[in-house]
């Protein structure tokens, strides 16, 4: 066994956090199961002239092609850009495959999409002796069963264990002891911290703060000033530190769907026919998830990329299509007529909670295991 020395780096030198994304997740899934894809840069979603790019291929990332970027900006970086449409049922039911892969080696994983997770392995399940073997069988046995790849995260807290998993992507893994963990995030640059976007990583560049390291030479009274809400999570993950918990019951703050169209909507009654179908799709996604809401959200992008949404909410919860239905298609009846024609429409359940109560009370009771610290 190794013991670690505690560090202002260690919040818990002896957590074992694996972080697992897979590589270019729905392109990937598409290259597979059409070998004429395979090599060439390939993007999901949108089309040459119309949408927005959902994922793209390794070998589409070369040109700077990115999501949700515009497929026609996509299209001119990559001229040998193929757009294929998305399979969402495809990319679903290999996402639950690979967390059945993840259960067999921790009872607390923690999905954060389709493509990733965090999993504390602590408690050592399988007694392999090892975080980073586990991330190697992990790695090996989502590449056997699905034919796909996954990069993986090795730390002890899951902010390092995330930005481990994209260092040596794609097909990799990366590890960060907890001595290693403040130097690691002192030559990290701030715009790879977890939520600091490209407008707040610009705002620090004129504050001279660049990287970690200069990040933790501020005080907290400093971050607070210019950080708000965000200050402590900085102070914090600028030392290495994240006291976060991976919470296997993590819960999903909405349902929804949204569909961007080849041709501009103009007429109301083809804006209601194309509403109807996300009122199917996104309600036959909120039966698969199990779940009632209390707020219906409508999305509407007008020609010109100016974007609105109207919202309702209820005292009790939206439990039928119905329902659902008609607050979607009153809220988009309050928007007519349209003069610049609408290039997309979306429709969002939030407020959400399980659709059974009894699903909590019938779920498995734990299984309390001894925990071992083993070494990384």
């Amino acid at each position: 066994m190794v013991i670690h020395v505690m560090t202002e780096a260690s919040d818990n030198p002896d957590r074992k956090i694996i972080h697992v994304d897979m590589d270019a997740f729905f392109a990937s899934v598409e290259q597979r199961d059409d070998p004429a894809l395979r090599g060439k840069p390939v993007a999901v979603g949108g089309s040459a002239k119309r949408g927005v790019v959902a994922a793209a291929s390794y070998e589409a990332r070369a040109y700077g092609v990115r999501s949700a970027m515009p497929s026609v900006t996509a299209a001119r970086r990559c001229p040998a850009l193929v757009f294929v449409p998305p399979r969402f049922e495809v990319y679903r039911a290999v996402s639950q495959q690979i967390r059945q892969i993840f259960s067999r080696y921790s009872d607390l994983v923690e999905p954060l999409s389709l493509d990733e997770a965090y999993l504390d392995v602590t408690q050592d399940k399988q007694q392999v002796g090892s975080a980073v073997k586990t991330a190697q069988l992990i790695r090996a046995a989502i590449r056997r069963e699905t034919n796909l790849t996954a990069s993986a995260g090795v730390s002890y807290n899951k902010f390092l264990a995330k930005i481990a998993s994209d260092q040596n992507k794609p097909d990799g893994i990366f590890v960060i002891r907890p001595h290693e963990g403040a130097d690691f995030v002192a030559t990290l640059p701030v715009r790879r911290f977890y939520g600091v976007g490209p407008k707040t990583a610009q705002r620090m560049g004129g504050m001279g703060i660049l990287l970690g390291a200069d990040l933790r030479e501020k005080t907290m009274d400093f971050m607070v000033e210019h950080f708000g809400k965000s200050a402590n999570y900085l102070f914090q993950a600028a030392r290495g530190v994240d006291h976060r918990q991976v919470k296997p019951d993590r819960t999903r703050k909405s349902v929804g769907r949204e569909q961007t169209y080849s041709q501009d909507l103009f007429v109301d009654a083809d804006l209601f026919e194309a509403l109807e179908k996300i009122i199917d799709s996104t309600w036959a996604r909120i039966e698969k998830n199990g779940v009632v809401g209390r707020t219906v959200t409508l999305k509407v992008k007008y020609a010109d990329f100016r974007q609105i949404t109207r919202s309702q909410s209820c005292e009790d919860f939206v439990r039928d299509k119905a329902r659902f239905g008609a607050m979607g298609r009153e809220m988009l009846a309050q928007l007519l007529p349209v003069s610049g024609g609408v290039r997309l429409l979306g429709l969002t359940l939030s407020g959400l909670a399980e659709a059974q109560a009894q699903q909590l009370l019938e779920a498995p009771t734990p299984v309390i295991r001894e925990q071992r610290v083993f070494d990384f």
